[in-house]
């Protein structure tokens, strides 16, 4: 069952791609970021680990499931606070810093968004 109201389907719709932009373009940020100073193995594994709360969620992103935009947020912590830190700690990652953060703001705007978009209408009280 779609449960996706017909009178917002295209902004439904142009939330989705802009949250699975967004999604992408985190976890390249973060590919990036830990793979500048090389390709060891040590890194590539540190850069799995660190990209796995944002994979997780990527299916039902794509396959537009309510339940999976919700909890999705919470995968956007750790890239918050990892962007909050390194902005403050790291004066020289400020440029890696603030775009993780910025991305990870306008995901969570971006998944909010869906979800309100595509909250099921109730139907009237009758009496």
């Amino acid at each position: 069952m779609n449960s996706v109201p017909a009178e917002s389907t295209s902004t439904a719709d142009s939330l989705r791609l802009f949250t699975l932009i967004l999604m992408g373009a985190l976890i390249v940020l973060v590919l990036c970021w830990t793979l500048k100073s090389g390709l060891t193995a040590s890194r590539i594994a540190l850069a799995a680990f660190l990209t796995l709360p944002l994979w997780a969620p990527l299916r039902g992103l794509i396959g537009r499931h309510r339940r999976t935009y919700a909890w999705a947020t919470l995968c956007l912590i750790p890239y918050f606070v990892l962007g909050l830190t390194e902005s403050i700690a790291n004066p020289q990652g400020r440029f890696w810093s603030g775009t993780s953060l910025a991305l990870a703001l306008l995901l969570f705007a971006g998944l909010i968004g869906y979800l309100r978009v595509t909250r099921p209408q109730r139907e009237a009280d009758s009496g």
